[in-house]
């Protein structure tokens, strides 16, 4: 960073405590924004997202050096502009107060959902409008206010959406601050009313730790090391096929992207034979072509090298599906090929690291709980895939492995889902949203009991205690005598 960057970081971060001032003081001057107001807020993002898909798309691929105009337009806007839409249908059920059964004679209670107030949002690079965007759906939704701080590491399109944004909507409602790795931890040291990180799981430990000094609620989407495994039952074709788009996806800058495949021992060549002629298919050339998407900066270029290199040099086999005549890795470009580690043993730092690039090794199992039993020896996955047809042991995969999501039979589609929740467990991330998860996420259930006029048990509740009262007792505990 230059010393003309840094006075503007430095300026940014002075700054922040006053835009979240602001923003609290409207919370507390306007109050609880109406169903109509929240409709409204939302409509604007759908807007904003739609009129200017393009211009987005073409921001995130000179971030990136190439990204298919096609691929920003699916992932980043148009599954953003489905969740505003779901969303605007469900909103008024959801903000529905949840009515108890009566808790005793005359008396009532109810659940009601109430804002929380100010949200802040750490977005990554990975998705820069998708995962900066799709938590505030929920947050609008819910009624707050909010303030995002996207990646640095994706300077043309967050300077995009902070203009945008500030087109759009007051910095009451919304307000976007950039600048490097200071103003972001100085962002997470705010004192909001829930902070929403997305990123990788060593810098999310430092974001809990400093939200933690505020005891301000957290929701952590993290990554880690996402399994899929192919059962004996599956069909080979179909599986390998739909794992490698997947990989494929963004050259597998995806949090959700399968990072290693358990495959059965007699199937292994039939994995690497398949997955040549889909890598083929899909990317007939990978040097200059406009689908394939690059690598985001050297660092994570040069980062992924080095666990393709470590791979070699440590016995395994490395096949990269380049195809013929194109090198499998470009410095100049940063594109590597979609590349598998067959042989994949857990010495490798593939095997250790979230890859989060085109590599995928592929790891064999001789049955279902060897394979069970290597997936619970790691920490728990963000995602899970299985592929295959035997129901019993797809049963038992799901019963004894524990992971943030899981597809069954491809890769990645229950995030398309808004009736699922998205989100990790453990070290893959904690909290959910999209769909009613975030608008609950985003909200505080707020206890609300109302106590009858007249209560006849209330004598036997309270002091003086006599006789009655321990008949009461006595009453009160053969009620509720175990069965």
């Amino acid at each position: 960073m230059n010393n003309n960057e840094s006075k503007v970081d430095l300026d940014t971060i002075a700054d922040l405590p006053r835009l979240l001032q602001s923003q609290k003081n409207a919370v507390i001057r306007e109050g609880t924004p109406t169903l109509a107001l929240r409709h409204d807020r939302l409509g604007r993002l759908s807007a904003l997202l739609h009129t200017n898909r393009n211009q987005l798309a073409s921001a995130i691929s000179q971030d990136f050096g190439n990204r298919a105009q096609a691929t920003s337009l699916l992932y980043d806007v148009l599954a953003l502009l489905g969740s505003i839409k779901h969303t605007q249908e469900h909103l008024p059920a959801w903000s529905q107060p949840d009515i108890n059964p009566s808790p005793a004679p005359g008396a009532s209670s109810r659940v009601e959902y109430q804002p929380k107030g100010v949200v802040g949002v750490i977005s990554p690079w990975n998705f820069p409008v998708q995962l900066a965007l799709g938590p505030i759906i929920g947050i609008l939704a819910a009624g707050n206010r909010a303030m995002l701080k996207p990646s640095e590491l994706t300077p043309a399109t967050s300077e995009l959406l902070k203009a945008l944004i500030t087109n759009t909507f007051d910095e009451e409602e919304i307000a976007v601050v950039t600048g490097g790795q200071s103003v972001g931890a100085a962002f997470t040291e705010l004192p909001f009313d829930h902070l929403v990180f997305t990123g990788g799981t060593a810098v999310g430990k430092h974001v809990a730790r400093a939200a933690a000094k505020n005891l301000v609620p957290l929701t952590l989407e993290l990554g880690g090391k996402s399994p899929a495994i192919i059962s004996s039952s599956a069909d080979m074709e179909q599986a390998v096929t739909r794992i490698l788009q997947a990989k494929a996806l963004n050259s597998g800058q995806l949090c959700v992207a399968p990072d290693y495949v358990l495959v059965p021992q007699d199937k292994q060549i039939a994995f690497a034979q398949i997955a040549t002629k889909v890598v083929a298919r899909l990317f007939p050339s990978i040097l200059g072509n406009p689908d394939y998407t690059t690598i985001v900066n050297d660092n994570h270029f040069n980062r992924i090298c080095g666990l393709i290199e470590d791979a070699r040099t440590k016995g395994a086999h490395v096949l990269a599906l380049s195809p013929a005549g194109e090198p499998s890795v470009d410095p100049e470009t940063r594109h590597i090929a979609p590349t598998l580690v067959l042989n994949a043993h857990d010495d490798l730092r593939a095997l250790q690291e979230e890859i989060f690039g085109p590599l995928l090794p592929v790891v064999s199992y001789s049955n279902i709980d060897e394979a069970i039993s290597y997936i619970n020896s790691r920490a728990r996955p963000l995602a899970l895939y299985y592929f295959g047809t035997d129901a019993n042991e797809e049963q038992r995969v799901l019963d004894r492995t524990v992971s943030g999501g899981v597809t069954i039979n491809d890769c990645v589609s229950h995030l398309s889902d808004e009736n699922l929740p998205f989100g990790g467990v453990g070290p893959s991330g904690y909290g959910h949203y999209h769909g009613i998860y975030g608008f609950r996420t985003f909200s505080h259930a707020k206890a609300i009991y109302r106590q009858a006029d007249v209560t006849p048990i209330a004598e036997l509740l309270n002091p003086p205690f006599r006789d009655q009262n321990q008949n009461f007792l006595e009453q009160a505990f053969s009620a509720f005598k175990p069965t």
